[in-house]
């Protein structure tokens, strides 16, 4: 066996086995093996009338889409013929970086370490981001199977956490005292908002492609359900969730049409690919 075998087969083992500990982590999570579960947890710091920026509750349903992706990617590219794909090789270590990180993240809420679960969700952002940004670096065509599990999976994943992220600082902070963060009109909430939504906006920028638009779409409108609906309500932080879901789904749709419009080789070259790569498309 030649080197880049084993290496190949060490990072499809590391993948399926960090994806098995996020589930497990997952289910301690929902309290299925008894105790709080992360709504309660930490003295109902994630609860969905916790702070300005907490969705309503249904929008957590995403995770099980995105937990059954990565499922269903950990099986995949373990089969025998996955091995040696460079898409495999370009995301592998990064799908499997994210899944430990989120297992991490759910131990540190449940611990009510939530200072420390806003370090773990941003470090998860940042793994998302490069991630996809590798995924965007390759041709668009591609297999079903790597257009659902990849560049959905990764793109459902990203999106969320980008939501997330911001709704977790926001519980950090209304948790050590500040009220600013739980209370109307909640203008730092807003301002944080905003943050999550440039990266969303730069994520659409880069990549065109729906599943990171359509997350973070599904967070921020489900900020404005629980901000209109449920105390406590704060109309600026819920009319602001709406315009910035709008515009990620105008400029994600832009960028769509224009790349498929141009065709896989000046997509290529919009998302940063070398003009070798181009060329050798073009030929």
């Amino acid at each position: 066996m030649s080197q880049t075998e084993k290496s190949d087969r060490v990072r499809r083992i590391v993948v399926l086995l960090t994806v098995a500990g996020s589930i497990v982590a997952a289910l301690f999570g929902s309290g299925l093996f008894g105790g709080a579960g992360i709504s309660d947890a930490a003295g109902g710091a994630f609860a969905a009338d916790a702070t300005v920026l907490a969705p309503a509750g249904f929008a957590f349903s995403i995770w099980s889409v995105i937990y059954l992706g990565l499922v269903a990617y950990a099986v995949w590219q373990f089969v025998p013929a996955q091995a040696s794909k460079p898409r495999h090789r370009a995301v592998g270590y990064g799908v499997a970086a994210s899944a430990l990180l989120n297992a991490v993240w759910i131990m540190c809420v449940l611990a009510w370490r939530i200072a420390e679960s806003f370090v773990i969700i941003m470090i998860l952002l940042g793994v998302l981001l490069t991630t996809f940004v590798r995924v965007c670096r390759r041709p668009r065509r591609g297999t079903a199977a790597e257009i659902v599990l990849i560049d959905g999976m990764i793109g459902l994943y990203l999106g969320w956490v980008t939501v997330a992220a911001a709704a977790n600082l926001a519980a950090w902070l209304a948790d050590v005292g500040i009220a600013e963060w739980s209370e109307a009109p909640g203008v730092p909430g807003t301002l944080t908002l905003i943050g999550a939504g440039l990266v969303a906006l730069f994520t659409a920028w880069r990549g065109g492609r729906w599943a990171p638009a359509a997350a973070t779409s599904w967070g921020l409108l489900w900020i404005a359900i629980g901000r209109w609906a449920e105390d406590p309500a704060a109309p600026v932080v819920a009319s602001t969730a709406v315009v910035l879901a709008a515009l990620v789904i105008l400029l994600s749709a832009a960028r769509f049409w224009h790349r498929t419009r141009n065709g896989d080789s000046q997509g290529l070259a919009a998302d940063g690919g070398d003009a070798d790569t181009v060329a050798a498309r073009r030929s």
